[in-house]
């Protein structure tokens, strides 16, 4: 009998840390998630009696989100963040899941990130810049949703785009996935390894920084130089 579960499409679960997350950011969240499978799951959280949630309550139908109502049941006691986290166990421990998008900009989320990793299921989280470190590398991919909203707002055509800078951070990270991943002859080695090794060390996303892939980020960094090769499939070697 085949395995139902390798039959099944894959199934993402997505979380929504309704106080810590902007519903301008949802169409592209779940543009990303969609790398990772249909998000068949869609939960928000938070007191909906708060005027500041009003943006989510008018797009929660909208986007098929089921809304989670939890009440503040004592000052400066946030009971939101409990309830996500126990409903991302419980789906954790249920099987039907293989993998968790997370919006919130709370670093409060780390543990539950880390916990969800070690089953060895992606997690994507989408919070702002300010976004504790913590939270952020606990993630497989991190995304700054400002970038993902400024993506989105710079479609008009008369606007000339700036040109997207890549921190020297991101360019070192590259350069030692590169010189530790398997080089043919020539110097070449497999973005697909290259970007393997680099997520290893780090929850960077090439969308961060205004490129839709890792593959456009590669090519706009003056010290790599690349090659497409049979089946699509892209090589990049280190210049001097």
């Amino acid at each position: 009998m085949a395995d139902s579960k390798r039959d099944r499409r894959t199934n993402v679960a997505l979380l929504i840390d309704a106080d810590n997350a902007s519903p301008d950011s949802i169409d592209p969240v779940l543009t990303v998630l969609a790398e990772l499978g249909t998000v068949n799951i869609r939960r928000i959280y938070g007191n909906w009696s708060k005027p500041a949630l009003k943006g989510w309550s008018n797009i929660s139908h909208q986007y098929a989100i089921e809304p989670q109502q939890q009440f503040d049941v004592a000052k400066h006691k946030n009971a939101t963040d409990m309830k996500m986290t126990i409903d991302a166990m419980d789906l954790l421990a249920s099987g039907r899941v293989d993998g968790f998008g997370i919006m919130s900009s709370d670093s409060d989320f780390m543990p539950l990130a880390m916990r969800i990793r070690q089953d060895g299921l992606p997690v994507y989280g989408f919070g702002t810049g300010k976004t504790p470190e913590s939270f952020q590398k606990a993630c497989t991919r991190f995304i700054d949703v400002t970038a993902l909203e400024a993506k989105n707002d710079a479609a008009s055509p008369a606007k000339s785009k700036p040109k997207p800078k890549v921190d020297a951070e991101v360019i070192t990270l590259l350069i030692d996935a590169l010189k530790a991943s398997k080089r043919d002859e020539r110097g070449f080695a497999s973005l697909s390894e290259m970007g393997s090794r680099a997520g290893n060390r780090s929850s960077f996303d090439a969308r961060n920084y205004g490129f839709p892939r890792l593959s456009e980020l590669v090519k706009a960094v003056p010290r790599f130089a690349t090659e497409t090769r049979e089946g699509g499939r892209m090589f990049v070697k280190l210049v001097k």
